[in-house]
């Protein structure tokens, strides 16, 4: 799986921005889409220039926001299903 949403600046810049008065955004576009397929990228794709090579850069200063709780014990006193 790979990673998508926003990268870490983005997410960080969003978790500290003031949500009581909605900012209507202009001059943007983006998508996502999600299969159970596996998509295999033509050679083009892959050596293009277009290409952004660095995408997986982005992602490495995100913090951990989420601490699950363990999962509680099963019968018999095992953790977990």
């Amino acid at each position: 799986m790979s990673g998508h949403g926003p990268d870490a600046a983005t997410y960080e810049k969003a978790l500290a921005a003031d949500t009581s008065m909605p900012v209507h955004l202009t001059d943007t576009m983006a998508f996502m889409f999600e299969t159970r397929t596996v998509i295999r990228p033509t050679r083009y794709a892959l050596e293009t220039p277009l290409l952004q090579r660095d995408y997986a850069q982005l992602w490495r200063g995100l913090k951990k926001h989420f601490a699950p709780d363990p999962a509680p014990a099963a019968p018999g006193g095992r953790r977990g299903a």
